[in-house]
């Protein structure tokens, strides 16, 4: 995902805050999250992304699609393919439309 990857080259360790955590009863631990303001931006970033369109065609109508739809259909045909609902299973490749 080269969206998230370049946007995560230029995150700096002030950009990341130290929450404490519960592990069990008896351990206490520390976790690191994205700042809020940062954290809203990444999360724009990525469902834009999502929402960005591939020339896949779609399994019922139309030639282009949303990855997030592509995504959806093919983890449907995977797992018809692994119930032996369907015999084999092509993994379609997607290259983002403009």
């Amino acid at each position: 995902m080269r969206i998230s990857t370049r946007y995560a080259r230029n995150l700096k360790p002030r950009n990341f805050t130290l929450k404490d955590e519960d592990l069990s009863v008896n351990r206490k631990g520390k976790r690191q999250y994205l700042k809020d303001l940062i954290q809203n931006e990444y999360l724009k970033r990525l469902n834009a992304y999502f929402k960005s369109s591939v020339e896949v065609p779609r399994m019922r109508h139309g030639k282009r699609q949303e990855l997030e739809t592509l995504i959806n259909e093919e983890a449907l045909l995977f797992a018809q393919y692994l119930r032996n609902e369907k015999q084999t299973w092509v993994p379609r490749i997607a290259t983002l439309a403009n």
